[in-house]
């Protein structure tokens, strides 16, 4: 039997071939029955066109899917909010109920829910398919609502696709935290104001956070309730789809943050006792909740959970036009226990029968259904364990993920910092802890995300500089504190998008430094949003630092952006002297320079270099970002005959401290 790709890059995955070989058999038998079954996977992947309510010429339609129910009735604002007959649904199949009203039964806006009736029981339930879910200002509950808009949304722009081997550059944000007021920012202001930044700092893809319906605003989106209802709180589903249109049309891919991972335990919003059985879409054993995360687990050995939420994939695709998506919590899907407390040193970890190979194979099929659907479309996992084959095709072996998450990298510089006094910084250190991805899959790198902005935790500003930020941060404030942080979060931001896997990552308003952490409005805090915005102003404000930085991150993304190679060709360490603490790598045509000494610059370093001349196209130390502006940028760097450090052609460099610089390759040897 031919050995699978997988196996073949690495061998060391050979004593677990057959585990690797029935995990692909288990996922291509059920896609075969689910196939079989609806024509296609896309074709069974269509429960948010059969369930739900929608609208005929003639009727309305409500067909509803909850097996364990007796019986289920529409109430809402037209029906006084009364459990009347009329509005009773008849059961038309095994699980499924339908109800059929007259165009002027309901309206445009109407609020409205479902009484579900159960053997010992009945309660009000939003509905599983409800597309529009919005909460009561005076009594906080929730309720579905009719959305049927005279109009429909007319798309301006096609989706951007993928744009060949450019690197995958991830701005990811948040909606409601896109404002620099204290309240919920809206679709349109983002539209409006976030957008435009985004496209000028020259990231290529928005990856969008909490759109999925939540009942508490400050669980960052992650406690999901209502899986096909775009959160109301930030405005309309029109409001939603001019957002992606909008930034389709300036060239900007938008990859939603998807979590079927886990849901909400609320009842009342959520799906976890929709029918009155515990075991509709979730575990009814020990499995059901998640200990950690106080939410729901689905059973991904359920058909009907992959139905429902193949289904949500799709509808997100087709109704929204979004490019893809980010994964959350895959770890916690692939092990029965979560991984909680693993730290995943052996491939034993990962092909044992801790891992749910059911959840497995619906990761499996929601990649293949969702490259079905779009074939130049995105997907992200977001996994702590470093699971082989995440990122590897189905074919060869994998799941079919296009990236994974380099979820150690920010642990790493968190460590670094927190642990290591700058002159212990080890250069060959950082250039393992960056590279160590697998040959054969793509990583979205980064320094830090959202998670490492959280109250509890610090960005890397706020660990560089503390306190000082609140008093430094003006141009005329001399601050050594300020100085080492602004060059230091350059140079850890330069280092590791030049060593990106495929992708980069960045959460709105890092780039820029934005001071403290964030935390949502809750009790402890007086249900203040202070802490859940983005203070736009800060970078905007040529009088302080924020603008510097905010200009570096402009450049670097730019011509990352600009440039394939730097995303399809692997770094090559040409030099690295941990005393001085220089590390110099290739990329394409670059040589990428970096001294870390806290005190010592050099002058004259010697650099393997090519016969070539190069010259410099970012610097770290530029003032315009904030520097000392200790490099000339306008020489041109002539290769010299010198042997000394193993290399007969060097480059003589001045390296001034906490200082990285890219130098470009120029291509036709100067004349002799």
């Amino acid at each position: 039997m031919k050995q699978l790709p997988i196996i073949e890059r690495d061998p060391y995955l050979e004593p677990y071939s057959e585990y690797i070989r029935n995990q692909q058999i288990r996922i291509n038998n059920k896609l075969g029955q689910l196939s079989s079954q609806a024509g296609s996977l896309a074709d069974f992947a269509n429960g948010h066109r059969y369930f739900g309510l929608s609208k005929t010429d003639k009727k309305w339609i409500f067909r509803e899917w909850a097996p364990n129910a007796t019986g289920i009735k529409l109430v809402g604002d037209f029906s006084s909010w009364e459990k009347s007959k009329e509005f009773a649904f008849s059961k038309i199949a095994q699980g499924k109920w339908e109800l059929k009203l007259d165009l002027n039964k309901i309206k445009h806006q109407d609020r409205y829910k479902l009484w579900i009736e159960w053997e010992g029981g009945a309660d009000f339930r939003i509905p599983l398919f409800a597309n529009r879910v919005i909460q009561d200002e005076a009594t906080k509950l929730f309720d579905a609502q009719v959305w049927n808009p005279p109009l429909d949304y007319q798309w301006k722009h096609p989706l951007p696709g993928r744009r060949g081997n450019a690197p995958l550059l991830i701005y990811e944000a948040h909606v409601g935290m896109g404002t620099a007021m204290e309240k919920v920012g809206s679709y349109n202001e983002f539209t409006q104001t976030v957008l435009p930044r985004i496209a000028d700092l020259g990231y290529n893809t928005v990856q969008l956070m909490a759109i999925q319906e939540h009942p508490y605003y400050g669980s960052f989106g992650y406690h999901v309730s209502n899986f096909f209802a775009p959160s109301s709180r930030f405005g309309t589903p029109e409001d939603l789809k001019s957002l992606i249109d909008t930034a389709h049309g300036l060239g900007i891919r938008v990859v939603m943050d998807l979590v079927h991972s886990h849901a909400v335990k609320n009842t009342l919003e959520g799906p976890g006792l929709y029918d009155g059985s515990p075991g509709m879409l979730f575990h009814t054993n020990h499995r059901r909740e998640h200990v950690a995360w106080d939410s729901l687990c689905f059973d991904y050995g359920k058909d009907e959970v992959i139905h429902f939420l193949l289904s949500n994939c799709k509808y997100w695709m087709e109704e929204f036009r979004f490019d893809g998506f980010r994964f959350d919590g895959i770890t916690s899907m692939l092990y029965i226990d979560h991984g909680l407390e693993r730290s995943f040193s052996s491939y034993e970890d990962y092909f044992s029968a801790n891992t749910d190979q059911d959840a497995v194979k619906y990761l499996g099929l929601a990649n293949l259904l969702i490259h079905d659907v779009n074939p130049e479309a995105i997907t992200i996992a977001e996994d702590m364990s470093g699971m082989p084959g995440l990122g590897v095709k189905l074919e060869d072996g994998g799941v079919g993920f296009d990236y994974r998450l380099a979820m150690g990298v920010p642990d790493f510089w968190i460590r670094t910092i927190k642990e290591k006094p700058d002159e212990a910084w080890n250069i060959d250190e950082i250039f393992y802890e960056l590279t160590n991805y697998r040959s054969d899959e793509k990583v979205v790198s980064y320094a830090e995300s959202h998670d490492q902005a959280l109250v509890g935790d610090k960005t890397i500003i706020f660990r560089l500089a503390d306190k000082d930020m609140y008093y430094d941060m003006s141009k005329s404030t001399p601050s050594i504190t300020i100085d080492r942080a602004i060059a230091l979060h350059k140079m850890i931001r330069m280092v590791t998008l030049a060593t990106n896997g495929g992708g980069y990552l960045n959460f709105m308003g890092n780039e820029f430094g934005h001071p403290e952490w964030i935390d949502f409005p809750r009790e402890g805090n007086g249900w203040s949003y202070k802490y859940a915005r983005r203070q736009w102003q800060l970078a905007d404000d040529p009088d302080l630092r924020y603008c510097g930085l905010q200009a570096f991150d402009k450049e670097l993304i730019s011509l990352f952006a600009g440039d394939n190679s730097l995303s399809t060709e692997r770094p090559v360490k040409i030099y690295s002297h941990p005393g001085d603490q220089v590390l110099v790598f290739e990329r394409g045509n670059y040589m990428i320079t970096f001294n870390f000494n806290p005190v010592n610059s050099y002058t004259d370093y010697g650099i393997p270099a090519l016969p070539l001349d190069y010259r410099i196209i970012l610097n770290s130390d530029s003032e315009k970002f904030g520097g000392f502006g200790r490099i000339d940028e306008s020489l041109i760097y002539e290769p010299v005959m010198l042997g000394s450090i193993g290399s007969e052609i060097q480059l003589k460099l001045y390296l001034p401290s906490r200082t990285g610089i890219i130098l470009e390759k120029i291509p036709i040897p100067r004349a002799k």
